[in-house]
């Protein structure tokens, strides 16, 4: 029992604090926590439109870090983005990656080009300009065009630039499923030759064929590296199925001269027909198979088509979608994608066991990220546009499920993984504890009531259990209620110091 004093959005006291505040709250009975840390967060976008981020608060989150696609300005405008976040007015913390593929499509496209030298070097000095802006590194998502177009030597090179200034190389792998162990050692050697941290975006084992085996050997590379001394650490978020575009179940060389001609490309015949032999054939080096890794189309979910003409099929697998309309589940994939273009359909990929879950969430350099974006209402889906209940029960579900209901961590190793650790990961100095002096983060919760609401069937259902959030001291979840407040800052990587 104690009391947490807070002044001008820093704790000021932990104990016996004598006198009376402004507002207080009794949290007897309750959980007093630091602020909990999203570490793979996809609201760069969306915070321009709304600071609220509704879901983020509910589920104790005061800290987001975004950034696997990037940021949604160039890299010359990242200040000025920075600044009308802050002016605008956020409920979080924001701090960001920049893209190396950002960085590749504004030299060469969004095509399959290998850059030369004079190309490679203006990649460089965009990175460097992020870096100088605040980035806190570089990121990759490898198994999407036209990031999977980038060559390892080229990856070194620009992680070389984001480590010059402190800064990670953060990767969704080139392959989280059959070759997993293949994109384990490509990330750690890019760290390893760089010198850049590397953090492994939503840790799997996304390859039915190898439950129980694959996550342990990729867990094994990680911890081989390690103890020669690479920084390379990983997050995850608790589910067994992803959720990404619909366009994933497409060979990677139909998008190689950009989409517009891949778009061309899936309206002739007997391309189609390349393409469902392809699918078909499920293993085939340069691309993921995600429908393949997933044990087949029954286990690939339409969730959002964006058309009139397919919602009806939301929430239903694409065989037996394909089988109503009297097709192959691949033609249906392709006739959505080109009726939603230029909009992106989702899907969730039914691709992990809760086992190999488990194992992940135990290791203790893991942390935990959402790989979800924020909402523009609560309750609303978040503005990727994709029904999963990460985006409201990633952070409730490891207290509920992994801590209270299994087991699988402890209630203070749990809370570490969502505060103390990233905050360290990331050179947050002054956040991720109640130390006084420390910024005034804090999620209040009640440990037996927290619940993650949110299912498969009903995703953005708000989660239960988390009382008051407090950033930068101010209260923007009180009693369970948004207060509209946006006392969230800006958070910017040891790039923009160095630079001052």
């Amino acid at each position: 029992m104690g009391d947490v004093a807070i002044r001008d959005g820093r704790l000021a006291s932990i104990g016996e604090v004598a006198g009376t505040g402004v507002r207080e709250i009794d949290a007897a009975g309750l959980y007093v926590s630091p602020g909990w840390i999203d570490m793979m967060d996809q609201s760069g976008s969306v915070l321009l439109e709304n600071g609220h981020a509704p879901n983020k608060i509910h589920m104790g989150v005061t800290t987001v870090i975004a950034g696997e696609e990037g940021t949604p300005v160039p890299a010359d405008r990242i200040g000025a983005y920075f600044d009308r976040l802050e002016s605008q007015g956020i409920s979080v913390n924001f701090g960001t990656y920049y893209s190396a593929t950002q960085a590749r499509v504004a030299v060469l496209g969004d095509t399959a080009i290998d850059p030369g030298d004079a190309d490679l070097e203006k990649m460089k000095r965009l990175v460097a300009t992020a870096m100088e802006a605040g980035a806190f590194g570089i990121t990759t998502a490898l198994i999407y065009p036209p990031a999977s177009y980038h060559k390892t030597e080229n990856l070194i090179e620009l992680s070389k630039v984001a480590a010059n200034y402190g800064g990670i190389y953060a990767t969704h792998l080139r392959d989280e499923g059959r070759n997993l162990i293949a994109a384990v050692e490509e990330a750690v050697r890019i760290g390893e030759e760089s010198g850049a941290g590397v953090e492994i975006f939503h840790l799997k084992a996304a390859y039915r064929p190898g439950w129980g085996t694959l996550m342990a050997d990729a867990i094994a590379t990680i911890e081989a590296a390690r103890e020669r001394g690479v920084d390379v650490t990983a997050d995850v978020y608790p589910y067994v199925a992803g959720g990404t575009g619909l366009e994933v179940a497409i060979p990677n060389w139909i998008f190689d001269k950009g989409m517009d001609v891949a778009l061309d490309r899936m309206r002739n015949p007997e391309i189609v027909q390349r393409i469902r032999q392809e699918l078909s054939e499920g293993i085939q080096d340069g691309w993921t198979n995600l429908v393949y890794s997933s044990g087949g189309w029954e286990n690939v979910v339409l969730v959002n088509s964006r058309t009139d003409e397919y919602s009806r099929y939301h929430n239903r697998n694409m065989k037996d979608i394909g089988t109503e309309l009297g097709t192959d589940p691949a033609n249906v994939a392709i006739d959505i994608i080109l009726a939603a273009a230029p909009e992106r359909p989702v899907a969730l990929f039914f691709m992990m066991s809760e086992r190999d879950v488990e194992l992940a969430i135990r290791q203790p350099w893991v942390s935990i990220g959402s790989d979800a974006a924020a909402s523009l209402v609560a309750g609303g889906t978040d503005a990727l546009g994709l029904p999963h209940p990460r985006s409201y029960g990633t952070f409730p579900r490891i207290i509920a499920e992994y801590v209270r209901n299994r087991g699988v961590l402890s209630l203070p190793e749990a809370i570490r993984r969502m505060t103390s650790w990233p905050a360290t990961r990331m050179g947050m100095d002054d956040r991720g504890a109640l130390h006084a002096g420390f910024a005034a983060d804090v999620t209040i919760f009640d440990f037996e009531g927290v619940e993650d609401s949110a299912t498969w069937e009903n995703p953005t259902a708000i989660p239960m259990g988390v009382k008051y959030v407090l950033v930068n001291g101010k209260l923007v979840l009180d009693g369970g209620e948004h207060t509209g407040e946006t006392p969230g800052t800006v958070l910017r990587g040891a790039g923009a110091l160095s630079a001052q």
